[in-house]
């Protein structure tokens, strides 16, 4: 907790000299093991803004694997990170980016890696991720869309 204090101390900015692993572990020593989650989570949302790299995260995708969800190869993704993705595909983006954050907001982020590989009956017994694979951004979002829907269930 020494560390947490000396690092929190100074308002203005923290001190960046230590070992982030030792403040880690510093603060599950010290914290509630779900407001730790919540931190991680609200850091991450702060620090990984670009919408590829929150999707390699939280899917728990390679850059292979992520580059067949856009049917392009991998060295191609790997250019999308550094420049970003052509306008061209924006759309294939922005789609799965709202798969992604429909997740986010509702789903532990652990278990989305398993979600998005799970066979779904709405998706014709195709996962999320082979529904995306194929192309079918649409039908992947409206099928995750409907899954969080909250006015479908009437009080």
């Amino acid at each position: 907790m020494v560390a947490i204090d000396i690092q929190l101390r100074d308002n203005d900015h923290m001190d960046t000299s230590i070992d982030p692993a030792v403040l880690a572990r510093d603060l599950v020593e010290s914290a509630d093991v779900e407001w730790l989650r919540d931190l991680v989570d609200a850091l991450d949302r702060e620090v990984r803004v670009a919408p590829l790299d929150r999707l390699l995260s939280l899917w728990g995708l390679s850059n292979a694997a992520a580059a067949r969800l856009f049917g392009v190869s991998r060295q191609a993704f790997s250019k999308w990170l550094a420049d970003g993705p052509p306008a061209g595909r924006a759309d294939d983006v922005a789609a799965v980016d709202n798969i992604t954050e429909l997740l986010d907001r509702h789903v532990k982020r652990e278990r989305i890696p398993a979600i998005v590989r799970r066979p779904a009956e709405s998706l014709g017994g195709a996962s999320i991720l082979e529904t995306v694979e194929s192309g079918d951004y649409k039908a992947a979002v409206e099928m995750v869309g409907r899954t969080f829907d909250l006015r479908r269930i009437q009080p």
